[in-house]
C-alpha cells in the first residue's frame, strides 16, 4: 500500500503543477494592479503540491527502510542485510530515487516561496509560480512516464542486489542531497528571474527577494562540492581530491555561475545596476544545473556518479533541457531590450571589479564546459580523447589568476567611482606578498609554476580578506561584511591547500613483506601484518601499518582491500593519518608471488586546508544570509513605521567596507 500512496501523491502533485502553471499564467495576463479571479489558485496549488511531493519521497524512503522487495527499485538497489544508514541513503543512490528527491526539493522550494514571500507584486509572483510549475511538470512527467520509482515487480524478489559499494559511505548521506538542494535553489532563482523579466520588474526589490535563494543555493553547492571532493579523496583510493571527472565538472559549472549571480544580484539590490547581467546569470546558472542533470542521468557518461544508462531517458532529459533553456534564452533575447539599464558606474569602482570577476568566472565556466563536452562530441565520430588537468589547469589559470587579484582589491573600492591611487598601500602589500612568497619558496627548491603562483596568491588573499576591517569598529561591522571576509579568507585557505598538495606531495609505491619498512618524508611505515576481516556485507584483506614520525610513538593504520558480495565488487579503503601540517594516505594492493604486498603511501602537506577552506566559504555564505535577513527585517520595520531612510538601508544592503556614496 505504501508504494501506491507514493505514486498517487506523485500524480496529484503533477496535476497541481498544471494548476499552478495555468493559474500563474492568468496572473501574468491580468492588467497592472488588477487581480484575475483564476490567479488566486497558484499559491495554494504550490503549497499543497509541496506536501504531496514530499509525501511521495517519504513513502519511497520508508520502502527502502523496510526493504520492500516487491518494489523493483528497492530490489535493484538494496539488500535486507545492509546497515540501516545505507538502506536510507540507497533511496537517492540510484536514478529514480535521486530524481524523486530532486522533484521533492523543487516542490518544497516552490511551496515555501508561495507560502511566505509577500514582497513581490502579484503579477510577478504569478509569473514566477507559473514558470516554477512548468519546470516541475517536466520532471513529474519524466518520473511518471519514464522513471517510475514505485514500479512493482510481478513477483517479489527473494533478496535485493544491493547498492554500489562505492556509494555505501556516509558521504552519500551528505553529498547528493546538498547538491540537489543547491540545484533546486537555482531553479527558484531561474523562476524568479523569468517572472521579473516577463513582468518588467527587474529592480532592487526583486533582487532582495532573489538574493537569499541564490545565497542559499551557493552555500549548499559549496558544501556539497566540498563534501563530495573529500568523499572521492578517501573512498576511491586514488589519492586525489579532484579529477576533472565530467560529473565533478557538472557540479562545478553551476557553482561558477551561481558565484557570478550572487555578486550580481547583490549589486542590483543595493545599487540598482547590472540588471541584464542578473537575469542572464539566473538563466545560465539553472542551465548548468540542467546540463549536469543530463550528463549524470542520460547514459552518455560512465562514472561512479552516473545513475542512468538508458538512452531513452537521456533523450527525455535532453528534450527538457532544450525546452527550458532554449525557451528561457529566447524570452531573454526578446525581452532583454525592455529591461531598463540601471545606474551607471565607473570601471574603477566596486561594481567594475565585480563585473570583471563575473567575466572571468564566465570564461572559466566556458573552459570547463568545453573540456567536459568535447570528448562527448568527438566520440560521436568514433574518436576517443581524454581531457584532464593538462588542459583544465593552465587554461583555467589564465582567467583565475587575474580574477583572484581583483578579488583581493575589489572589496576595498568605493561604489560607483573610485581612484585606485587611494589604495597605494593595499596594492603594494598585495603585490609584495605574492612576489615575496614565490621568491621564498623558490629559494628552497624547484617547484611547478602554478602551485608557486597559488601560494603567493593565497598569502595575498588571506591578508587582503581582512583589509576591509582596517580602521573600523569591529563591533559595528555588519554581519554580511563578516560573511564576505570569511568567504574570501576561505578561498585563500583552500588555495593554499591546493598549492601545497600540488607542490610538495610525496608518493611511495613499494612491495613490502611483513616486517618490512619504507620511508616517505619524515615517516617510517612498517607493514606488521595482513589479515582477513569481515563486515556486514563484505570481506576484506586488512593491513596493519605502524607509522612513526621522526622516531616517535607509532600510530596504527588499517587500509583494506574489500570484496562486497551484494553486488559483487572490489574496492580499496584508504587509511588516513591526519596531522596539523598534512595527511599520510595509505592503501594496500595485491600480493605478489613472493609473498610481498603492494603498499602505496602518499604524504600530502596541508591537503586538509582544501576542505577547511571550503567549510569557511560555506560558513561565510551562511553569515551573509543572516546579515541579509537582518537588513530585510530592519527594512520592513522601517517601511511599517513610514520612516524608511533609503541611504541608511542601502548602506547595509551590500557588505560594504566603504560607505555607499
Amino acid at each position: 500500500m505504501i508504494p501506491e500512496i507514493g505514486l498517487a501523491a506523485l500524480w496529484l502533485a503533477a496535476a497541481l503543477a498544471v494548476l499552478q502553471m495555468v493559474s500563474g499564467a492568468f496572473a501574468l495576463k491580468a492588467a497592472e494592479g488588477a487581480v484575475n479571479p483564476l490567479a488566486i489558485y497558484a499559491r495554494p496549488a504550490a503549497v499543497v503540491q509541496a506536501f504531496l511531493a514530499v509525501l511521495a519521497f517519504l513513502m519511497l524512503l520508508w520502502s527502502f527502510a523496510i526493504t520492500d522487495l516487491s518494489i523493483k527499485l528497492v530490489a535493484s538497489n538494496s539488500h535486507s542485510m545492509k546497515p540501516l544508514l545505507y538502506k536510507l541513503t540507497g533511496t537517492w543512490g540510484n536514478h529514480e530515487g535521486s530524481m524523486l528527491l530532486w522533484v521533492g526539493v523543487l516542490a518544497l522550494s516552490g511551496g515555501l516561496l508561495a507560502g511566505f514571500e509577500k514582497r513581490l507584486p502579484e503579477r510577478t509572483m504569478g509569473a514566477t509560480l507559473a514558470v516554477q510549475g512548468f519546470v516541475a511538470l517536466g520532471f513529474y512527467a519524466f518520473l511518471l512516464l519514464s522513471s517510475n520509482p514505485f514500479e512493482r515487480l510481478p513477483v517479489p524478489a527473494a533478496e535485493g542486489t544491493g547498492l554500489n559499494p562505492l556509494l555505501q559511505d556516509i558521504g552519500l548521506a551528505i553529498h547528493p542531497p546538498t547538491l540537489y538542494a543547491g540545484y533546486v535553489g537555482l531553479s527558484v532563482a531561474f523562476s524568479l528571474a523569468m517572472g521579473a523579466l516577463l513582468t518588467n520588474q527587474v529592480n532592487p526589490s526583486f533582487a532582495r527577494v532573489l538574493r537569499p535563494w541564490v545565497l542559499g543555493a551557493w552555500v549548499l553547492l559549496t558544501f556539497g562540492i566540498t563534501a563530495g571532493s573529500y568523499w572521492a579523496y578517501y573512498e576511491l583510493g586514488w589519492g586525489g581530491w579532484w579529477f576533472w571527472d565530467p560529473v565533478e565538472n557538472a557540479s562545478l559549472m553551476p557553482w561558477l555561475a551561481a558565484t557570478a549571480l550572487m555578486h550580481s544580484v547583490s549589486v542590483l539590490a543595493a545599487r540598482d545596476a547590472l540588471r541584464t547581467w542578473t537575469i542572464m546569470l539566473g538563466v545560465l546558472a539553472f542551465s548548468m544545473s540542467m546540463l549536469g542533470t543530463f550528463l549524470v542521468r542520460s547514459g552518455v557518461l560512465t562514472s561512479v556518479h552516473a545513475f542512468a544508462v538508458d538512452p531513452e531517458r537521456g533523450a527525455f532529459i535532453l528534450g527538457l533541457l532544450g525546452l527550458y533553456i532554449g525557451g528561457a534564452f529566447t524570452i531573454f533575447a526578446l525581452r532583454a531590450g525592455a529591461v531598463a539599464e540601471g545606474k551607471r558606474f565607473a570601471i574603477a569602482s566596486r561594481e567594475g571589479a565585480l563585473v570583471f570577476n563575473n567575466v572571468m568566472l564566465s570564461a572559466i565556466l566556458a573552459i570547463v564546459l568545453l573540456g567536459t563536452l568535447y570528448p562527448l562530441l568527438t566520440e560521436v565520430f568514433d574518436v576517443r580523447v581524454s581531457v584532464g588537468p593538462p588542459y583544465f589547469n593552465p587554461a583555467g589559470a589564465i582567467f583565475a589568476i587575474p580574477m583572484l587579484l581583483v578579488m583581493a582589491v575589489g572589496p576595498l573600492l568605493r561604489w560607483k567611482s573610485d581612484k585606485p591611487a587611494r589604495l597605494q598601500f593595499e596594492l603594494a602589500l598585495i603585490a609584495s606578498l605574492v612576489i615575496g612568497v614565490i621568491a621564498l619558496v623558490s629559494f628552497f627548491g624547484q617547484f611547478p609554476l602554478l602551485p608557486l603562483l597559488g601560494l603567493g596568491l593565497a598569502a595575498a588573499l588571506a591578508v587582503a580578506a581582512f583589509l576591509p576591517l582596517r580602521g573600523r569598529n569591529l563591533a559595528r561591522v555588519p554581519v554580511a561584511t563578516w560573511g564576505m571576509v570569511l568567504a574570501h579568507f576561505g578561498i585563500a585557505v583552500s588555495l593554499f591547500g591546493m598549492a601545497c598538495e600540488g607542490a610538495f606531495s610525496q608518493e611511495r609505491l613499494a612491495a613490502v613483506a611483513p616486517g618490512g619498512t619504507e620511508q616517505i618524508g619524515d615517516f617510517a611505515v612498517t607493514l606488521e601484518s595482513v589479515t582477513p576481516v569481515a563486515g556486514p556485507n563484505w570481506t576484506a584483506i586488512e593491513a596493519r601499518l605502524a607509522v612513526s614520525r621522526d622516531g616517535g610513538e607509532p600510530v596504527i593504520l588499517n587500509p583494506q582491500a574489500r570484496n562486497f558480495w551484494s553486488p559483487p565488487q572490489s574496492t580499496s579503503e584508504s587509511a588516513l593519518l591526519t596531522r596539523w601540517d598534512g595527511q599520510l594516505y595509505a592503501v594496500i594492493g595485491n600480493q605478489a608471488e613472493d609473498g610481498r604486498w603492494q603498499i602505496r603511501v602518499w604524504w600530502k602537506p596541508f591537503v586538509t586546508f582544501i576542505w577547511y577552506g571550503g567549510l569557511l566559504i560555506a560558513l561565510g555564505g551562511i553569515l551573509a544570509i543572516a546579515g541579509r535577513v537582518k537588513v530585510d527585517v530592519k527594512r520592513r520595520a522601517a517601511v511599517t513605521k513610514g520612516a524608511e531612510r533609503r541611504a541608511d538601508v542601502e548602506a547595509l544592503d551590500v557588505a560594504s567596507p566603504v560607505p555607499a556614496e
